[in-house]
């Protein structure tokens, strides 16, 4: 870690500081426009490509995209990844134009080690409904749940809900789901299925996915000729 890179006592510190900040309550209605994060890194580069973009529900239309290539300012830390890709990651929203409702991200809300993971620190910093729906378990426990698009189980830390295990497509692995901010377990769990498609994760992450990927495979050839 360089000087200006803080160090895990500061950032745990920090997260320590915006978890005093997180709040989470059922959303009022359903978002019908959305953003999503996600990023990519080039290999050996030290470079991340941060993706957001803008998605309708109706057709699950891409409305808008923003890409911000950056250096990266903190290494890879489990339980840290906040300080990793946030700053790139607000700087994409912020290229965004389109309104949203919310931000579904790829990483973890409450489910965390210290109850703010990437999308809680991403919510609480902007002051949105954010939900994190990761691929993996960080922390809890929890039942596996039913076979059927739609089945869940709860997730739980030390007996308190942070989040489900929901199965998105029958017969598919599931997903993880906590609230970020500003959103409770049970509607974290109904956005991201209703912006389920035919694949096991959220249209809009899928989106953001593959752009960011797109991007590594693109432009890691140019950083390597020209570092």
């Amino acid at each position: 870690m360089t000087p200006t890179t803080p160090s895990l006592k500061d950032a745990a510190r920090e997260q320590a500081r915006l978890g005093r900040m997180v709040r989470i309550e059922p959303l009022a209605r359903e978002p019908e426009v959305v953003a999503a994060v996600d990023a990519a890194y080039a290999d050996h580069q030290g470079t991340i490509f941060a993706v957001a973009v803008v998605l309708a529900h109706d057709g699950f239309e891409l409305l808008e995209s923003s890409l911000v290539a950056a250096r990266t300012q903190f290494p890879y830390i489990p339980g840290f990844l906040s300080f990793r890709e946030a700053p790139p990651l607000l700087r994409a929203l912020g290229g965004l134009e389109t309104p949203f409702e919310a931000v579904l991200v790829d990483g973890q809300g409450i489910a965390h080690p210290r109850s703010v993971g990437l999308a809680s620190h991403l919510g609480v910093l902007l002051g949105l409904p954010t939900i994190g729906c990761a691929k993996k378990r960080l922390v809890g426990n929890a039942a596996v749940p039913g076979p059927e698009k739609g089945s869940f189980s709860t997730l739980e830390v030390k007996g308190e809900r942070v989040g489900v295990v929901l199965r998105t497509r029958t017969g598919v692995k599931p997903v993880f789901v906590s609230p970020g901010h500003l959103v409770d377990v049970d509607s974290a769990r109904r956005v991201v299925l209703n912006w389920v498609g035919r694949f096991r994760i959220p249209e809009p992450l899928r989106a953001a996915h593959n752009l960011a990927a797109r991007y590594s495979k693109a432009l890691t050839p140019l950083l390597a000729r020209n570092p």
